[in-house]
């Protein structure tokens, strides 16, 4: 029997942590290493909200190398699904041997408050809402979080992430070799160096996921089969700017849903855009795997 819960958190009893208010470490929150981890607390603050803190490093791994630094927009979602990981081991029930992977993100960022760090790190304050949680058998098997992100108690974005167990795969669908392939220059899609590209250019021009590291320690940690989702988002990210011709400061936002298991390499991007706003779709074969948008800016107008 699955039942919706929206109410009252604490009446999920199971917790895998005794103390709660000792902070995660990166190895429990499974993390490659201790610098990757962007979490420095997480508190609870009533029935359904909590407050954390996390510090982004001027020097990550997504982060242009650069005297003034805007963060990355995935750290917003990296942030995020670290938060998920934090709450399921502070304070919700087990679940079950494998833990929930986003299943669809959406962010949004204010280009006119977005912090820029020139120090070491910045220190940013979230506020963390969950919602709609699916239990079934005394276990969550699904929920919502939204967190909402401060600098200097000024907000400058929020990201909404659904968490769930990974999409089955469906049938079998093998994507079309693409030999030739042409990887555009990091600056072209947004990327700080080559290692964090992810998409290259195949026959006729078609844009295809081929990340250029595939054990990168951000985005594909561990070399996964599949994509997750935020390399997804990123990969749609590249393409759109790479399509339009955009710099990275025009993305105000994006968003991903993930419907089928998508390969770590061969799915091909297609980007279609309409106005500020961009959609992209995931292909392997015919079949559609994963669509998305991103939503792009003038900073000069902002």
């Amino acid at each position: 029997m699955t039942e919706l819960l929206d109410s009252d958190i604490q009446d999920v009893p199971a917790r895998r942590r005794i103390n709660p208010d000792m902070p995660p470490t990166w190895d429990e929150l499974g993390l490659p290493s201790m610098s990757a981890m962007l979490v420095a607390s997480l508190s609870q603050r009533g029935r359904r909200f909590y407050e954390a803190l996390c510090q982004w490093p001027r020097w990550h791994a997504l982060n242009e190398r650069a005297l003034a630094v805007t963060h990355h927009p995935l750290l917003m979602a990296e942030s995020t699904r670290q938060l998920a990981a934090a709450l399921e081991l502070l304070y919700l029930q087990d679940v079950e041997a494998d833990r929930l992977q986003p299943v669809s993100v959406s962010l949004g960022v204010d280009p006119r408050t977005q912090p820029i760090e020139h120090g070491v790190a910045s220190h940013v304050l979230v506020h963390v809402t969950v919602s709609d949680l699916v239990v079934r058998v005394g276990t969550v098997t699904a929920y919502r979080l939204t967190a909402e992100f401060f600098d200097a108690g000024t907000y400058f974005g929020t990201c909404g992430m659904t968490l769930a167990h990974s999409s089955r795969p469906g049938p079998e669908a093998t994507p079309a070799p693409h030999p030739g392939l042409l990887r555009p220059a990091p600056a072209a899609v947004g990327a700080s160096t080559e290692p964090d590209v992810l998409i290259a250019r195949g026959a006729q021009g078609r844009l295809v996921i081929a990340p250029c590291d595939p054990g990168h320690p951000v985005l594909l940690p561990g070399r996964p089969a599949q994509l997750p989702a935020l390399a997804v988002m990123e990969a749609g990210r590249q393409a759109t700017l790479l399509y339009r011709g955009a710099l990275p400061s025009a993305v105000a936002g994006i968003a991903v849903r993930i419907e089928a298991l998508v390969p770590s390499r061969g799915a091909a991007v297609e980007v279609a855009a309409e106005g500020c706003i961009s959609r992209f779709v995931v292909k392997t074969g015919e079949r559609t795997v994963a669509t998305g948008t991103v939503t792009c800016c003038d900073p000069a107008n902002v």
